[in-house]
């Protein structure tokens, strides 16, 4: 993990770069599919709908750890159903392009303009993000 300073612009910025963003959600996805079926399961998703933190992140609890078992796999299985556009109980590659595309442009949306330091994991699509606007930044400076 690092802190990294970042705003809407910055994640905007990494969405409008296809070749990034869609090299980012090609290698999520593909770490993702475990059986390399081209689709992902509820089971195959289920730690990356955990590490969004919807909870902490959207409606202000905690964690997770709040909720019972029950209360947590619901809220689980309805995230899936977001990516899950054609209801058929699997995930293709268009389905989580289109919805984690849906999710940054919410994260950007509420970060705003004005910059922010955050703690972000290394690998994840804000700090790639982050990475991607460092390197636009010095590509024209040289040592």
């Amino acid at each position: 993990m690092s802190v990294e300073l970042l705003d809407g612009t910055t994640i905007l910025g990494f969405i409008e770069d296809e070749v990034a963003f869609n090299t980012l959600i090609d290698a999520r996805f593909a770490s993702l599919d475990s059986d390399s079926d081209g689709k992902l399961t509820y089971t195959e998703m289920e730690k990356e709908l955990m590490s969004l933190r919807v909870l902490g992140s959207y409606f202000g609890a905690m964690d997770e750890s709040s909720l019972s078992h029950d209360e947590a796999a619901q809220l689980y299985q309805g995230l899936f159903k977001q990516f899950d556009k054609d209801g058929d109980g699997m995930v293709n590659l268009e389905e989580f392009k289109m919805e984690m595309k849906e999710v940054m442009l919410a994260v950007a949306h509420g970060l705003g303009f004005v910059p922010v330091q955050m703690v972000v994991e290394e690998g994840s699509f804000l700090k790639r993000a982050v990475e991607r606007e460092l390197n636009i930044q010095f590509a024209g400076f040289s040592v």
